[in-house]
Formats: C-alpha cells, sequence, structure tokens
C-alpha cells in the first residue's frame, strides 16, 4: 500500500491541525502539504514543508543585482530574464522537504543528484516492508538496440507473463529467506544490517530529501524528461505537478527554457544560419559528428 494506516492517521491530524504563522506562505503547495500523492504500485511523494514562493526569487534577485533589476516592470518578467541567463542563486532562496517512497533501484539512480539532503530509512535498525515494485505488463520492455541505456520493444504474450514470473517469485523467495534470517524461531537472528543484503533492488525504501528550487530544477530537467527512465520519470513528473502549483511563474519559465528549449553548440548555430541564408547544409558539412549531427536534426524536428 502507498501510505500505511498509521502514516495516513499522521497524514490526517497534521492537515487538520494548521497552526498561524508569519512567514511568506504559498497557497499552492500549501494544499499538497503532508498529503501522499501515489506512484507506481507502492510508492508516494509528500510535501512536509517548505520555504520561499515567487516572489522570494525575485526579492533575492533585486538585493542581489540592486538598480540593475528595476527596469524589469514585473516578478514573472525577471524570474524568465533570471532563467534565460542561467542565474542560480536567488533560485536557491525555495527550498522543499519531500517525504518519498521508492524502490531501491530508483532511490539509487536518484541519489546521484547529490546537491540534497538526505535521510533514509536505516535497514539496519528496522526491518524492511514486504512490499516490491513489479512493473506493469505494458511496462516490461526489451533492450534497446540503439542505446545502451534505454528500452526496446515491449514484451507480449509468454516472454512477458514468464518475466513478470520471475520478478514475483524472486521477490517473494528473497524476503521469504530474509524474515527466517532475522528471525530464528525465538533464537537470535542474523544481524539485521546483514540480512538485508540479500533483498533484490526492487524492495521499496523510504527518505526524506531537502533541496532548493535551483537543483530541483536541474533534477526535473533530466527526469522528467522523455528519455529518463520510466520509473523515475513518473516520480519527476509527480514533482512537477507540485512545483508548478508552487512557483508558477519560475516553473512556467523553467518549461520554456528547460524543458521546451534548446541548447545550440557554435557549430550548431552556425549550421542554422547557413540553413537561413539558404545553404544546403549536409553532416559532412557541418563539422559534426554523426551522433551530434542525428540529435541536431532530432532537436530541428
Amino acid at each position: 500500500m502507498p501510505v500505511t494506516p498509521e502514516q495516513q492517521a499522521e497524514i490526517d491530524a497534521q492537515r487538520s491541525a494548521p497552526t498561524p504563522t508569519l512567514r511568506t506562505v504559498a497557497p499552492g503547495i500549501e494544499a499538497h502539504l503532508y498529503s501522499a500523492i501515489p506512484v507506481l504500485d507502492h510508492g508516494f511523494v509528500r510535501v512536509i514543508d517548505y520555504m520561499g514562493d515567487d516572489a522570494a526569487i525575485c526579492q533575492a534577485a533585486r538585493v542581489s543585482y540592486g538598480k540593475g533589476t528595476k527596469s524589469v516592470s514585473n516578478d514573472a518578467g525577471l524570474i524568465r530574464y533570471l532563467m534565460r541567463h542561467w542565474h542560480s542563486t536567488p533560485f536557491e532562496m525555495c527550498e522543499v522537504k519531500l517525504h518519498v517512497k521508492l524502490p531501491v533501484f530508483v532511490a539509487r539512480q536518484w541519489i546521484r543528484h547529490r546537491t540534497a539532503n538526505v535521510n533514509e530509512y536505516s535497514a539496519r535498525y528496522s526491518i524492511l516492508d514486504r512490499e516490491f515494485y513489479i512493473p506493469a505488463p505494458q511496462d516490461l520492455a526489451a533492450q534497446s538496440v540503439v542505446n545502451n541505456q534505454g528500452r526496446g520493444a515491449p514484451l507480449e504474450g509468454e516472454e512477458a507473463a514468464r518475466v513478470l514470473e520471475y520478478l514475483k517469485g524472486d521477490a517473494a523467495r528473497c524476503y521469504d529467506h530474509y524474515e527466517e534470517m532475522i528471525s530464528q524461531d525465538g533464537q537470535q537472528g542474523l544481524a539485521r544490517e546483514l540480512a538485508r543484503m540479500n533483498l533484490p533492488a526492487n524492495v521499496y525504501t523510504q527518505w526524506y530529501w531537502k533541496v532548493d528550487l535551483h537543483n530541483l530544477f536541474h533534477f526535473l530537467r533530466l527526469r522528467a524528461d522523455a528519455h529518463a527512465q520510466y520509473e523515475i520519470r513518473v516520480y519527476a513528473e509527480a514533482l512537477c505537478n507540485v512545483v508548478k502549483d508552487w512557483v508558477p511563474a519560475a516553473y512556467g519559465a523553467f518549461e520554456d527554457y528547460r524543458m521546451g528549449g534548446a541548447n545550440l553548440s557554435a557549430r550548431g548555430l552556425d549550421c542554422i544560419k547557413r540553413m537561413l541564408a539558404g545553404e544546403e547544409v549536409t553532416q559532412e558539412s557541418s563539422g559534426m559528428s554523426k551522433g551530434e549531427w542525428r540529435e541536431f536534426q532530432g532537436m530541428l524536428g
């Protein structure tokens, strides 16, 4: 289950007891506070706390840049300027703390984003739940033949059924042995810190993850991208919806310049100028490698 009865009771208690504050409140993210957003089969994302809003970004920028920003007539325009010119520190003035429940193999991808504070559920002290990520049949796919990090055609029929049985059976057997090792019929069992190594990478873990908005945008740019692995992408997409409600102006600029925009190399920009001038540009005349040229053509559609 995404949340335990105890966690749900805690969520209900937190949401039913608002407290007055003098700090800035962002109504969009207030609506998300404490509630669990389901992700995958047993996972979730919840907002535990936050600091700042769109106005905080502008306030920080104006303190930092002084009179240089006074020609910007509104906050949205200033935020777009900051995003367009890759200013980072104003966005670092906003922070969010999340409670995330996710499979271990997703956590190992996620933790590569090291510009955050993390505290994970410890299987040295506690016993992990019997919860495993089992993909939906439509999410099973063969290895891509063109991308070593990607998926190819979906598995179908007997092959898909065989893989699902392996995933379910192996997870159940590993957890059975895990339970047996830590509990030996009243005798002292194997230490939890050792027994945990027998669990598969699709077992669920949980952590608190605190990050500033600048680094969260970097995470979302990579992990909400269509080329990201599905299992981490769905977490990023859930977070996109939260951030959109929290800082709508900043998210709009991020969506425009980072998610929907493109970065050109000097050679790429030169090729576009030549194309606009009517010249027929080929990979051989572009100065790009085959891989660069393929990506350049994909960017141009």
